[in-house]
């Protein structure tokens, strides 16, 4: 295990009370302008417990079957580590403690593994690729895989669908689990400058600029696939066209509202469940 040095102030684990760090106040309905923190301590804190959150809110959306599954969120500090879950914690008991921080060459430098090897070559590719992304999220949520069987992106069949138009790609080169740096970059540059990738035969990934949008994002984009399986099996469903379709987008596709969407659940979820956050 390599060695980081952290000021007792910066310790990813220190002893805090579970209260939840807070934003400042916003100043755009859309929520793009978020400051920052006062401090990179607060910021990796910040980071910190919104991942953990992500964990149990995808566990009661239902994303968590079997040993499948990572979030991660770029460290504040060392642009070139992130924090992500270990290897066999289950997500519905994931806290703050428990998460690891890797470098790149996938070292575990803070924290107790294991680390799943999945994990780290598809993040790592990622947060490599595309220095704008804070987070990305992938599990094999239901229907996320059932639709990633098709083999092709959603259409704009729903205001919601439309977060993801022309905002989301399709990786389909699938071979097998994802253990080679390699095939993370692949996915990385099928992702692209987008929010969202469908992994053919495997499942969605998402990533955004907060931890907030990433986690939100994917819940959206799992029932967007969801709404579409549905609406294909009722019969013929009636795509939003181009024009709408693009500033829906605008309207509805932007990592503040993502943000906005995930607070409100995060707020539930650490009432009930306050040792999240230590």
């Amino acid at each position: 295990m390599t060695e980081l040095s952290l000021a007792a102030s910066d310790s990813p684990h220190a002893a805090e009370p579970p209260t939840l760090a807070r934003h400042a106040p916003l100043r755009k309905f859309w929520f793009d302008d978020v400051p920052p923190r006062e401090s990179i301590a607060a910021e990796r804190r910040h980071r910190q417990e919104r991942l953990a959150v992500a964990f149990r809110l995808f566990a009661r959306h239902g994303f968590d079957q079997g040993l499948a599954g990572h979030i991660t969120a770029r460290d504040p500090e060392w642009p070139d580590h992130f924090w992500v879950n270990p290897f066999g914690k289950h997500f519905s008991r994931i806290r703050v403690s428990d998460l690891l921080l890797v470098n790149a060459e996938g070292e575990i430098v803070v924290g107790e593994g294991p680390l799943n090897q999945a994990a780290f070559a598809i993040h790592a590719a990622i947060h490599e690729a595309r220095p704008d992304v804070i987070a990305a999220a992938h599990t094999h949520s239901l229907y996320g895989k059932a639709w990633s069987t098709l083999g092709r992106t959603l259409d704009p069949l729903t205001q919601d669908a439309c977060a993801f138009y022309q905002d989301h790609a399709l990786f389909d080169d699938f071979r097998g689990v994802v253990l080679d740096t390699e095939e993370g970059a692949r996915i990385a540059t099928a992702l692209g400058e987008r929010k969202a990738v469908i992994l053919k035969n495997h499942g969605i990934l998402t990533a955004g600029p907060s931890v907030e949008a990433a986690a939100w994002w994917y819940i959206a984009l799992d029932n967007a696939c969801h709404a579409q399986l549905l609406a294909q099996a009722a019969g013929s469903p009636q795509a939003i066209a181009h024009d709408v379709a693009a500033l829906t987008h605008e309207q509805v596709g932007r990592p503040g509202g993502a943000l906005f969407a995930f607070q409100s659940l995060l707020e539930g979820l650490v009432e009930a469940e306050p040792d999240v956050l230590t």
